[in-house]
């Protein structure tokens, strides 16, 4: 947690700002010296705030408050890292919402295995209309994800995105395997 940080100088004491007759009183100076002690981590802050919008650089709690910002519950069980890029590519991965490569890139960065994802749906242009239509009659869904330690995979969380992101008519099946 950021706040009072013993020992932080600030990159701006105050009592240099002071004419010359009050930086020679030992008494201004302890004064301002207790300023500049509150005020050296709000501007440690605000000389670092890009990097507070950073999902790779942000501290872990503002990491939690920059979520929010795009809609993304995280969970506290998942290392850090995964976090940090399940929040990086939240904007990418709503672009992509409702396609297979997004459900796949979403899962893929959910839990950081291979995902492979079959589905029955199909697209098709043509000049005939008697042509054949494209997929198959039943929708479905297969996801199959692969990671180091299935044990350790979140079939639970998997399960969920795969739910949300498909229309509401289509079954679907999720395993979760080794590599």
């Amino acid at each position: 947690m950021r706040g009072l940080l013993p020992g932080l100088a600030t990159a701006v004491p105050l009592l240099e700002m002071l004419p010359a007759v009050y930086q020679e009183d030992p008494f201004t100076e302890r004064f301002v010296g207790g300023f500049d002690d509150v005020l050296a981590p709000v501007l440690a802050t605000l000389d670092c705030l890009v990097e507070y919008f950073d999902p790779l650089l942000a501290p872990e709690d503002f990491l939690e408050w920059l979520s929010s910002w795009v809609g993304i519950e995280l969970d506290e069980g998942w290392p850090i890292e995964r976090r940090r890029a399940v929040v990086g590519t939240a904007v990418e991965m709503y672009r992509m919402r409702g396609t297979v490569a997004g459900l796949r890139a979403n899962l893929e960065v959910l839990t950081g295995g291979d995902v492979q994802i079959a589905d029955s749906g199909g697209v098709a242009a043509s000049r005939d209309p008697a042509a054949d239509l494209p997929g198959e009659a039943s929708p479905r869904l297969a996801v199959r994800v692969l990671v180091d330690d299935p044990s350790a995979a979140p079939l639970d969380l998997v399960e969920a995105a795969v739910a949300a992101a498909k229309p509401a008519h289509v079954v679907h099946r999720v395993e979760v395997g080794g590599r």
